[in-house]
C-alpha cells in the first residue's frame, strides 16, 4: 500500500485445479450469511435465552444472483475446448484396473491396445485430410469418441489439442514427443521413425537426422579444452555432470570423441 498507494488483491493458486472465476467464485461454495435473533430484554429475561437456537448459518442469495439464476446465465464456461492428448511408447500405455481384477480379464479388454494415441494413426490411413495434420492439430478436424475408442471427422465445434508434457530425462518418449510436433499423418511407430525413406532404430536418432537436436559440438570442444589441463578423473566428473543435467543430445558420441567410457 505504501508503494502503489492502493489496495491490491493478490491470489496464489498452488494446486493443479486452480480456482475458476468468471462471474463468481464457483469453487468457494454458496454465499453465506449469519443471522442472530434476540429478544427485548425489557420484556424477557436475557439470562434464559438459548443462543444455539437463535443462531442460524444460512445461504444468502442476493438479488443479482437470483436474477442470474432465473435466466440461466452461465456461471462459468471454458473457451475453447482443450483435448488432452496422451502419448506412450509401444505397449507402454497406461491401464487402469482394480486391485482384485484378474490379469486375464485386463488383457482381454476390447480396447486395451486402441487408446487415443494409437487410434490416432488409424484415420491417417482412411482420411486424406488427416495426412496433413499433426497430432496436436488433429482435434481441430476430428473428435474422439470414447465409447467406440476411435477418432471421427468433426461435424461442428472446435477444440485445441494439448500433448502431455514429457521431461527431457524421460529418454525415448521425450524424443517421440519432439517428433509429434512436426510429424503429419503417420500410420505406425515405424513410420514416425522414418526420415527421408530411411528408418532409424530409435526416435532419438530420427530427431538427430532431421535436425531437431544439436550436434553437441560445444560440449565436445569444451571437454577437449579441459583435457589440456584437467586430469582423467576430472573429465569423467565433468562428463557425468553433463549427463545428469540432460544437456547432451548424443552422449555416446561425445564420450567416444574423447575416449570417456
Amino acid at each position: 500500500m505504501k508503494r502503489y498507494k492502493a489496495h491490491i488483491n493478490v491470489e496464489s493458486c498452488n494446486r493443479l485445479r486452480s480456482i475458476k472465476y468468471l462471474f463468481k467464485y464457483v469453487n468457494k461454495g454458496n454465499d453465506r450469511v449469519t443471522v442472530s435473533f434476540y429478544q427485548d430484554s425489557a420484556n424477557n429475561n436475557p439470562q434464559h435465552q438459548d443462543e444455539m437456537k437463535v443462531y442460524y448459518d444460512c445461504r444468502y442469495i442476493s438479488p443479482c444472483e437470483a436474477v442470474w439464476r432465473i435466466f440461466s446465465f452461465d456461471v462459468y464456461y471454458k473457451e475453447p475446448v482443450v483435448e488432452r492428448l496422451p502419448i506412450h511408447l509401444r505397449n507402454e500405455q497406461v491401464v487402469v484396473f482394480a486391485d482384485d481384477e484378474p490379469i486375464e480379464s485386463i488383457l482381454d479388454r476390447r480396447y486395451i491396445h486402441q487408446l487415443k494415441f494409437v487410434a490416432w494413426m488409424l484415420p491417417n490411413k482412411r482420411y486424406p485430410e488427416a495426412k496433413s495434420l499433426t497430432y496436436a492439430q488433429f482435434s481441430t478436424k476430428f473428435v474422439w469418441k470414447q465409447p467406440r475408442h476411435e477418432w471421427s471427422p468433426r461435424k461442428k465445434g472446435f477444440a485445441v489439442g494439448m500433448i502431455h508434457f514429457v521431461p527431457p530425462g524421460s529418454s525415448e518418449i521425450y524424443y517421440l514427443r519432439i517428433l509429434l510436433n512436426i510429424a503429419k499423418g503417420p500410420s505406425s511407430y515405424e513410420e514416425l521413425r522414418t526420415i527421408n525413406n530411411v528408418s532409424y532404430p530409435t526416435f532419438k536418432d530420427a530427431c538427430y537426422a532431421i535436425g531437431l537436436l544439436d550436434d553437441d559440438i560445444e560440449y565436445i570442444d569444451g571437454i577437449g579444452k579441459a583435457s589440456e589441463w584437467g586430469t582423467r578423473n576430472f573429465l569423467r566428473r565433468m562428463f557425468t555432470i553433463l549427463l545428469l543435467s540432460n544437456q547432451i543430445s548424443r552422449p555416446e558420441v561425445v564420450g567416444m570423441q574423447h575416449g570417456i567410457t
